[in-house]
C-alpha cells in the first residue's frame, strides 16, 4: 500500500473532493449543452439537435452516477468516523458495543 501514498484517492475525503469537482464540471457541461440545444432548436438544425439530445441524455446519466457516488462516499466517511470514534457523542456511548 505504500506505493499508493501519493494517490489522489488516498483517503475517502480526497476521493470525495475529487468527485465533487467532477460533479461541478459535469454540471457546467450540462448547462452548456442545454444552451446549445436551445440554439439548435431555434436554428432548425435537426442532426445537431439529435446529437445534442444524445449528449444531454449521456450527461444526465453521468450526473446521476456522480451524485450516487458522492452519496456513497459520504456514507462511507460517516461510517468510518462512527467506527473509529471520530464522531462526538454517539460513538463514545456505543463504542463498547462496536468492539465487543
Amino acid at each position: 500500500m505504500a506505493e499508493h501514498s501519493n494517490s489522489p484517492f488516498e483517503t475517502l475525503e480526497s476521493a470525495y473532493g475529487f468527485v465533487s469537482l467532477l460533479r461541478e464540471a459535469v454540471d457546467e457541461a450540462y448547462a452548456s449543452i442545454l444552451d446549445e440545444t436551445a440554439v439548435a432548436e431555434a436554428n432548425g438544425a435537426g442532426r445537431r439537435l439529435d446529437a445534442l439530445r444524445l449528449v444531454d441524455y449521456k450527461l444526465n446519466s453521468l450526473r446521476q452516477n456522480v451524485l450516487a457516488s458522492l452519496i456513497l462516499l459520504n456514507d462511507l466517511r460517516t461510517l468510518r468516523r462512527l467506527l473509529l470514534g471520530e464522531r462526538k457523542g454517539g460513538a463514545e456511548e456505543e463504542g463498547p458495543g462496536l468492539t465487543g
